[in-house]
């Protein structure tokens, strides 16, 4: 099997607060202005050391989270190695004739450099840290063997099939020690390799040229954190519930299956958005869809991963949104299609407290199967949800509250009234 000019990375830590970026920030303008001016000839790997962003009014971390992804970055661009180390990403491959590159990066920042020779990738003091391998039969895969002593990782690129080898390297390596990692030329196929069988392969090589894929799979790797936070929820007071005649409401099909508690979180504005629960609950008149939250009118906003919004007649297939369970447990979910029709709608007011002058609203289909989330209250048995055809001043719904202003559904600091 032919080598790969690639290299291994020391482990990904992902805990619940900004990288710290070992950049050395009195030389940032120079690496700015070595990317513009300089463009490397060398196969470039790049550890990533990758870290969750919390949004401005920062979901609530329930515990330290070290999920061990390792995230190689494979390039010849000068900019991507710019985009890399100005994001923390500072280990870097270098062949054993460029120590004089590696030198020059090193004055301009912080870096770790690694060497590829002899077939292998070695650190500065001269010790093999990878074995790396093509792939393009099933007879070149099985060499691969978690109980070779020799490598303690394996860098494969797969260049014929991808899902279903990928998919036999996880269980394979199954509570090994060996860490694969697949070349990716995409921040997809990157993706793809991350969740192979859910779990994944120990790492991915990004291949690029373009600064966009870097960009993009520190996005995928900050969404992927973002769901092993805690939304901070608050209970809100109902004011008034009154029906407002005929709209057109947004029914969300996901490609997930919500369990009791979870929904989407929805409203008239950004600032408070209620948890509109699934219609995974059984009736007498109607079949359970668990897959499916009637949110609310077109115009309504909805939570997206990032810390954003969305309208609900944004959505479309192959879009996401985040559910959210009573506790502000989060997940991502893929949206799989997508239904407005016309029916009537109530208009649901609530307050925090009596003392509170902001009103949060929303509007939804008056329909049984369509309940707002209640507060959670230790072990107290409560019911979880609330139809709204049953909602009435007084009852105690979940908000969840954030910045109003919102500019493409990201959200920005400035003056706005909203009624």
């Amino acid at each position: 099997m032919a080598a790969l000019s690639s290299a291994p990375a020391p482990l990904v830590r992902i805990p619940t607060q900004f990288p710290c970026i070992r950049l050395n920030h009195g030389k940032v303008q120079s690496l700015r202005r070595f990317s513009k001016t300089k463009t490397t000839h060398l196969s470039i790997n790049s550890i990533v050391r990758m870290c969750s962003v919390a949004a401005s009014d920062s979901p609530v971390s329930t515990s330290l989270y070290e999920q061990s992804k390792r995230v190689w970055i494979w390039t010849e661009n000068g900019q991507v190695m710019t985009a890399a180390v100005e994001r923390g990403w500072n280990t870097f491959m270098f062949s054993s004739q460029n120590q004089g590159l590696a030198a020059e990066w090193s004055s301009i920042a912080s870096i770790d450099p690694l060497f590829i020779k002899e077939g292998g990738i070695f650190d500065g003091a001269g010790k093999r840290v990878a074995t790396i391998f093509e792939v393009s039969t099933p007879a070149e895969l099985k060499k691969l063997q978690p109980e070779d002593e020799h490598a303690r990782n394996f860098v494969i690129d797969l260049l014929d099939w991808q899902v279903i080898p990928a998919e036999n390297i996880v269980a394979e390596f199954q509570g090994s020690q060996t860490t694969v990692f697949a070349v990716s030329k995409s921040s997809i196929e990157a993706q793809l390799f991350l969740e192979a069988l859910e779990h994944g392969l120990g790492g991915v090589v990004l291949k690029a040229e373009d600064v966009k894929a870097v960009l993009d799979l520190k996005e995928y790797f900050d969404r992927r954190n973002e769901v092993h936070n805690r939304l901070s929820l608050s209970k809100a007071t109902v004011t008034q519930v009154h029906a407002v005649g005929m709209g057109d409401r947004v029914c969300v099909d996901l490609c997930s299956l919500m369990r009791p508690g979870e929904g989407l979180l929805v409203g008239s504005f950004a600032r408070g958005l209620f948890l509109v629960h699934s219609e995974c609950l059984e009736s007498n008149y109607i079949a359970s869809r668990p897959f499916r939250v009637n949110a609310g009118p077109v115009h309504a906003y909805v939570a997206v991963p990032g810390g954003k919004t969305s309208y609900l007649s944004e959505l479309k297939a192959g879009k996401e949104v985040i559910v959210v369970d009573q506790k502000g447990k989060l997940r991502t979910a893929i949206v799989g299609r997508v239904k407005i029709e016309t029916r009537p709608l109530i208009l649901v007011e609530a307050k925090r407290d009596a003392n509170d002058q902001t009103v949060y609203s929303i509007l939804v289909q008056n329909a049984e199967t369509v309940a707002l989330v209640c507060p959670h209250e230790g072990n107290k048995m409560q019911k979880t949800v609330i139809p709204v055809t049953s909602l009435k001043a007084g009852d105690a719904v979940l908000l969840r509250l954030q910045g109003g202003a919102r500019h493409t559904g990201i959200e920005i600091q400035e003056f706005i009234v909203e009624n």
